[in-house]
């Protein structure tokens, strides 16, 4: 089992930057696919980001231009570099590993933009 740790969230002012970083251990595969989610209060989970390998990026559309993901060469961690951040960027973000059937979560960090 994949275990995921978060840590880089806080309180930052509209425009401002963050950095979030996703330690993982427990074997993790150079096939998987991990990323980072949020959830807003009263909102359903959302896609923000992920990697698979080191170059297949996706991200939302709300983020592109704004927010990058990358990942350590032995897929140890990957962090979400955040830029220009908006009042709505507002949420616990997640990160998540899956690789075939095995679907990992972490605990979640608090990132508060405010306006």
């Amino acid at each position: 089992q994949v275990q995921l740790e978060e840590s880089g969230g806080g309180l930052v002012q509209a425009g401002g930057s963050l950095k979030l970083t996703c330690s993982a251990s427990g074997g993790v595969s150079s096939l998987s696919t991990m990323g980072w989610y949020r959830q807003a209060p009263g909102k359903q989970r959302e896609l923000v980001a992920t990697v698979t390998g080191h170059t297949t990026k996706n991200y939302a559309d709300s983020v592109k231009g704004r927010f990058t993901i990358s990942r350590t060469t032995n897929w140890s961690a990957i962090f979400l570099q955040m830029n220009s951040l908006k009042p709505e960027d507002t949420g616990v973000y997640y990160c998540n590993y899956r690789r075939l059937t095995i679907v990992s979560w972490g605990q979640g960090t608090q990132v508060t933009v405010s306006s």
